[in-house]
């Protein structure tokens, strides 16, 4: 009877081997692995684009980078917002309306050019800011803070409660504080509202002095019409004393 043949085990040389280190294993691991990572990140961005679009087109109010990235599951820094926002404005750049950012934050408008055709849909004339309103917002916007005598002091005329109010009112001005001197007047400033409103970043981008008002009236095309009158300041306190005939 013949001995069992015994089985001999492959060598070393037989055996599968793994890549050793160094040798390209990790390298090949590390570029799979980049792979995936931008392939997730390709996809969170084309899924929080639609999430900044639609956030943004349906919000009435600017939406600033901080509340943006609460739209995030997962944390994402301030500079892959702003690259995301400028894709979606890229995106809008041929179309009649545009992402811009104002004081506030970012926001979808109407182009300028466009709102000639959608003023038909509301024909309502924009009410019309008097010379004491506009001026006296303007003192406010370029001397900053100031108070109602500063104002007084420089437009050369008394300055009605009226107006103040009138600017309050529209969100324009508010009260800061006060001045450390008798009496410890209130100071003006502007809020985020106006530079919103006249589709500014910020007080340095203010327009010359001469295109306040043009600006002003073009921001203001939704302003209820109850405005208008409450505009008009009473005439015996804040405008220019007319000259006696019988002088």
């Amino acid at each position: 009877m013949s001995e069992p043949v015994e089985q001999s085990l492959p060598s070393e040389t037989h055996l599968p081997t793994s890549p050793v280190a160094g040798e390209g294993g990790e390298e090949g691991e590390r570029a799979e692995r980049t792979d995936v990572v931008e392939a997730e990140h390709a996809v969170d961005s084309v899924q929080l684009l639609r999430i900044f679009e639609a956030a943004l087109l349906t919000s009435q109010e600017p939406l600033s980078n901080t509340e943006l990235k609460r739209l995030s599951e997962v944390p994402v820094e301030t500079k892959r917002v702003e690259e995301l926002l400028q894709q979606l404005a890229d995106k809008y750049a041929t179309s009649g309306v545009e992402l811009n950012r104002v004081a506030s934050g970012w926001r979808f408008r109407a182009r300028p050019e466009m709102q000639v055709h959608l003023d038909k849909l509301n024909p309502q004339k924009p009410p019309r800011y008097s010379r004491a309103v506009l001026e006296t917002l303007a003192i406010i916007a370029y001397r900053q803070p100031v108070t109602r005598g500063d104002i007084e002091d420089i437009r050369g005329v008394a300055v009605s409660s009226q107006v103040l109010k009138t600017l309050e009112s529209r969100g324009w001005i508010e009260s800061i504080g006060t001045r450390d001197t008798p009496g410890k007047p209130a100071l003006y400033a502007t809020t985020p509202q106006f530079m919103d409103d006249l589709n500014l970043r910020s007080l340095q981008e203010l327009p010359a002095l001469e295109e306040m008002g043009t600006l002003l009236e073009a921001g203001i095309v939704d302003e209820p019409a109850k405005v208008e009158s409450e505009a008009a300041e009473p005439a015996a306190t804040d405008s220019e004393p007319e000259p006696n005939p019988a002088a």
